[in-house]
Formats: C-alpha cells, sequence, structure tokens
C-alpha cells in the first residue's frame, strides 16, 4: 500500500508531536521528583491535616424547678380547687383582677420568687384544668398544719397528706412517662428541683385558740411541729430530694386578727409580745432542725430563711419600706386601730378594702399585700437571711 505525499507529512507531524510530549512528560517527573521532598517540608501541619477534633460540650445548668409545700401565706389555688371554697373580691384585685385562689389582694411571695426565677406561677397540684406541672407542683393549702390536734380546726390537707400527694405524683409520672403522658418531668429533675417549705403558723396559732399555756406550747407543741417537718423532710429525701428550703414563721404578735384577739405586753413596734415569742421559739428549733438535716444529710442541700427577721422589719421599719398603718388590715372591719372583726372578714358582704393597698403591709388581717410580698420575695432572694447564705438562684442551677 502506498501512502501519498500528503499523509507522509501529516504522519511525519503526528510522530514529532508525539516525541514532544513524551520529553514534557519525563521532564515533570524529574522535577516532581526533586521538589516534592522541599514542598513536603515547607508545608505547614495545618489543622485542616491533622485530626478532626471533638469538642465534648458541657451540659448546661438544669432546668430550674420547683415543689412546694405549705399554708395559706404560699397556696396558689389548692383549698379553692380541692374543699370547693369560693373566694370573693376584692380579692385578687390587685394583680389578676379577681379571686385567683390566693388569700391576697395579688400575687403571694412565692409568685415573685418564680418570676425572679424565669418561671410560670406555680399550679396548684388539686386543680383539674388549665395547669402544667413541667416547671413543678404546689401543694400548698390554706389552713394547712403539719398535722397533729391542730388539725381538728384546720384543713385535712397538712404537711403529711402533701407530702403524700407528691410520692403519687412523682409516682404517676414514672408510669405515663413512657406513654409521652403526664408532666413528662424525669427522675433527674425531680432530684435537681427546690424543695420548699413555709408551714407551722396555723398550728401555733390553733395552740393559741384552744387556750394552751405559754410554757406547754414551748415544751410539748413546738418540738411536735418541728418533729413532723422532719419527718416530711426525710420522707422527701428517701424520695430523691435534694434541695431544701425551709422558710420560718413570721411575727404572728404583729397580725391585726391576733391583735384584736389578744390583749397582752406590745413591744416597740406595738405588736404582741407572746405571741412574738413562741414564733422566736419554734423557729429556733427549725434553725436546729435545719442544721441537723445538713449534717444527716451529706448529698443534700438545706437552707433555713429567717422569715421572721424579714417580716418584722416591714413592721418596726415600715416607713422605710413605704408603708403606713402597718397593724391594720386593708381588707376588714372594725375600723382602727387594726380594722379586723371575725365575723366580719375579708371577702364578707359588705366589708369593703382600703384604696392604698400599696401601702399597706396586711391584706384581711392575717395574711400579706402583694406590696409586703414583694418585698418579702426580694429579701429572700437576697440570701441576706438565708443560712447558709446561698442564693436561690444558684441552688437552683446547680446540679445534684
Amino acid at each position: 500500500m502506498e501512502l501519498s505525499g500528503a499523509a507522509l507529512v501529516s504522519s511525519s507531524s503526528s510522530l514529532k508531536v508525539l516525541r514532544f510530549l513524551l520529553v514534557l512528560v519525563a521532564v515533570a517527573a524529574a522535577l516532581s521528583t526533586q521538589l516534592l521532598p522541599s514542598l513536603v517540608a515547607v508545608v505547614p501541619s495545618w489543622p485542616l491535616f491533622s485530626a478532626p477534633r471533638i469538642n465534648k460540650q458541657q451540659p448546661g445548668p438544669p432546668r430550674c424547678i420547683v415543689f412546694n409545700f405549705g399554708d395559706s401565706n404560699t397556696d396558689t389555688g389548692n383549698l379553692v380547687a380541692g374543699a370547693g371554697v369560693r373566694l370573693h373580691r376584692p380579692v385578687g384585685r390587685r394583680f389578676f383582677g379577681k379571686p385567683s385562689g390566693r388569700y391576697s389582694d395579688g400575687r403571694l411571695y412565692i409568685d415573685f420568687i418564680c418570676e425572679r426565677l424565669g418561671l410560670d406561677h406555680l399550679s396548684p397540684y388539686l386543680e383539674s384544668s388549665g395547669v402544667s406541672f413541667r416547671q413543678g407542683a404546689n401543694f400548698a393549702v390554706a389552713g394547712a398544719t403539719t398535722g397533729g390536734a391542730a388539725d381538728a380546726a384546720s384543713t385535712s390537707f397538712n404537711l403529711g397528706t402533701q407530702v403524700r400527694q407528691f410520692r403519687h405524683f412523682k409516682a404517676r409520672t414514672a408510669d405515663l412517662q413512657p406513654r409521652g403522658l403526664g408532666s413528662g418531668l424525669t427522675s433527674q429533675e425531680f432530684q435537681n428541683a427546690v424543695y420548699t417549705f413555709d408551714i407551722g403558723q396555723n398550728d401555733l396559732q390553733a395552740a393559741f385558740s384552744a387556750g394552751i399555756s405559754y410554757e406547754r406550747i414551748l415544751e410539748t407543741i413546738i418540738p411536735a411541729i418541728v418533729a413532723r417537718i422532719k419527718n416530711a423532710i426525710t420522707m422527701l429525701h428517701e424520695a430523691g430530694g435534694r434541695k431544701f428550703v425551709l422558710h420560718n414563721t413570721g411575727p404572728l404578735g404583729c397580725l391585726p386578727s391576733m391583735l384584736a384577739r389578744r390583749g397582752g405586753e406590745l413591744d416597740h413596734a406595738g405588736c404582741l409580745v407572746d405571741p412574738n415569742g413562741v414564733a422566736r421559739a419554734f423557729n429556733a428549733q427549725l434553725g436546729r432542725l435545719c442544721r441537723e438535716l445538713h449534717a444527716k444529710f451529706a448529698n443534700a442541700t438545706v437552707v433555713c430563711v429567717d422569715m421572721y427577721a424579714i417580716k418584722y422589719g416591714l413592721f418596726a421599719n415600715h416607713t422605710a419600706h413605704g408603708f403606713s398603718e402597718p397593724l391594720m388590715a386593708c381588707c376588714g372591719s372594725g375600723g382602727p386601730p387594726y380594722n379586723y372583726r371575725a365575723g366580719k372578714a375579708c371577702g364578707s358582704p359588705k366589708v369593703k378594702a382600703c384604696q392604698d393597698g400599696d401601702r399597706r403591709i396586711s391584706w384581711d388581717g392575717v395574711h400579706y399585700t402583694e406590696a409586703a410580698n414583694r418585698v418579702v420575695a426580694d429579701e429572700i432572694l437576697s440570701a441576706e437571711y438565708s443560712d447558709p447564705p446561698l442564693r436561690l438562684q444558684t441552688l437552683c442551677s446547680s446540679r445534684s
């Protein structure tokens, strides 16, 4: 087969191109062999070329959860829901605009504390609708005592009952959790929760009403009250609770209801000496209980809050807090000096309330106004009256 001249020229050109490409490949190979070690030597060991690092994020603080036990000082609606009690205006006028189950013209100190902690107001455990227990629950019931003989003149929802209700609530929560029902709280959240108490005032008042002597109250009644509180906390500790805050009782002798019904020696603030002496004696034993439990429960925190000092300060230094007529109820009957009459208490027909509730300490002769409760909450949260001086915000965010 013969090739034409054009074909020969084309073949010759192709061979030249092929030789040129082979030369380029050889040169490139030689250069890479000589330069690669140098290039590797100057390439920095950037993190891009190192093994990836896994940053383990530390878990954040636990969600704040509160379980409260007590009486009308912190009841947010349990007596109304559980016993069908109906409150009437002007109760609740200050914040809620209507009765809310609280014995005040507005919020209680527990409400202000929840607000400061970024929580909703605690839902009453006995309320059957429109409630959530994701942030805790309130077991306090107006009129509640720690138990014993005082129950005869009080509600049956005493402290022992409240603790049993909590244990049922916790067990029921665990039963419902696999089905995605109930509060959804985990066992760890129950352990990290804060358990608060404000109870004992009704026990002491019942003792006075029964005519029990001052000496017997000190010798037998108070130790029995403290023993029942100890038992309640022990039961909650056995159920997994690890953070406890005990609020002692306020100055009973400064309450208009007590002043109007009892005679006796008055102190410089105009308060009854004997009832306040009983309150201080109870608080002293409660303080010893706090220290005892702190030593007994090495894996728990027990804080005692001096509510007596906080509340007595309202009466003794009322002008500094912006209050007037500290010993006279805002809502009541009878007029000065105390405006309290047992048969015509606040909420009764034709019983009116004062117009300056923001300047009063006592709402109805027994309970405090929203304005006073705000001050009480601020003092509690300051930890200046706490032993040990641990802020509730810190306790709430700590892990057990």
